[in-house]
């Protein structure tokens, strides 16, 4: 029996190319790769799809392996670019190539499988990047893709008779039509609807990580677990202000806050938690104040007493909510608050 590993992500078509393999008596280790720009499969409100529901009812292991710092590097610097936002598809795609042929290459597996459908994903699945991804990742005709297999060449796994490529299919193209007619045939009830599921292709997401790049070259995890978390405004280069938006968010925030940040709340009224993060001047704890105040229910009041708390220690600061021109100053957004403007402000 042949054995291969699989890149897994939970959804329709990954599940199918395993599907279509075990059919073929295929032995089939799958791998979902982890990274902190993708959801959090301990938390099922913020996936589309538990990992290990099908692997369950269809018999085949998954593996779990993050990718840490290494997928950080790419999105910082990636050899191929940049999608329309921050998404470094096509080096992705080679670092998590690379990490399954080191498992094939461990277990003794013969060949790898990906769900990847020509014409569906314009920067990284057309008929020429394939090549070039594999030789990219030392994979060059090691990767079976059984979905489209039909319309791409002989890999090695076929001219060894390990698969019978009689039994892939040949589809193209972005509509999931024919996915979802297979999966019926297959007896595949139950998959997320089709999304992105990466947050590096959300252009706010994306432009709150850009803005943090441009600011800190090295950011801690922290620093990028906060992007998921509230409104963010820009007060200078060393310096961003984090306002809860909803009591998840509130909670969020306590969660990933050390003991000397400060943390900002407006008591006796309904309010967002707010957090420093970075060098908290007077002038930038009187800034998230304002801002804690406006986005509370006691923004109409003319002055509003702000808690603020740094390792246990509590004061107040009485301040006035802010209004819509502190928000356009200090807010990241699409537009962005550019460098320039800032330091404009910052020396005035």
């Amino acid at each position: 029996m042949s054995k291969a590993i699989a890149l897994y992500s939970g959804g329709l078509d990954s599940t199918l190319a395993i599907l279509v393999m075990l059919k073929q008596g295929v032995e089939v280790t799958a791998i979902t790769f982890l990274n902190h720009f993708g959801c959090d499969i301990s938390d099922k409100s913020s996936c589309s799809k538990d990992p290990f529901a099908a692997s369950e009812k269809f018999g085949f292991q998954v593996k779990l392996s993050h990718l840490s710092g290494k997928f950080l590097e790419i999105v910082k610097n990636p050899r191929f670019g940049h999608g329309k936002n921050m998404n470094p598809c096509v080096d992705c795609r080679i670092l998590m190539l690379k990490e399954a042929k080191d498992f094939m290459d461990l277990t003794g597996a013969d060949f790898l499988i990906t769900g990847e459908v020509l014409g569906q994903r314009p920067m990284s699945q057309r008929k020429d990047c394939f090549p070039m991804i594999d030789k990219a990742a030392d994979v060059k005709g090691l990767v079976v893709r059984p979905l489209s297999g039909k319309l791409l060449p002989a890999t090695i796994p076929e001219e060894k008779g390990l698969v019978n490529r009689d039994l892939f299919y040949d589809f193209n193209g972005r509509t999931r039509k024919p996915q979802m007619a297979l999966a019926e045939e297959l007896g595949l009830t139950e998959y997320p609807a089709p999304a992105g599921g990466c947050l590096l292709t959300e252009p706010v997401y994306a432009h709150k990580l850009k803005d943090l790049l441009e600011h800190i070259k090295n950011p801690e995890y922290k620093d990028i677990n906060f992007l998921r978390v509230g409104r963010h405004f820009r007060f200078s280069p060393d310096c961003k202000i984090v306002v809860g938006r909803n009591k998840e968010d509130n909670n969020a925030v306590r969660s990933l806050a050390d003991p000397d940040d400060h943390i900002l709340k407006v008591e006796e009224f309904g309010s967002p938690t707010t957090v420093i993060l970075g060098i908290a001047t007077d002038e930038a704890i009187s800034i998230a104040a304002s801002l804690c105040a406006r986005y509370s229910d006691a923004k109409k009041l003319t002055m509003v007493n702000v808690a603020v708390t740094k390792n246990n220690q509590k004061y107040y600061l009485n301040v006035k909510p802010a209004g819509d021109e502190i928000l356009e100053l200090y807010r990241i957004e699409k537009q962005g608050t550019t460098l320039s403007r800032l330091n404009l402000h910052i020396k005035a």
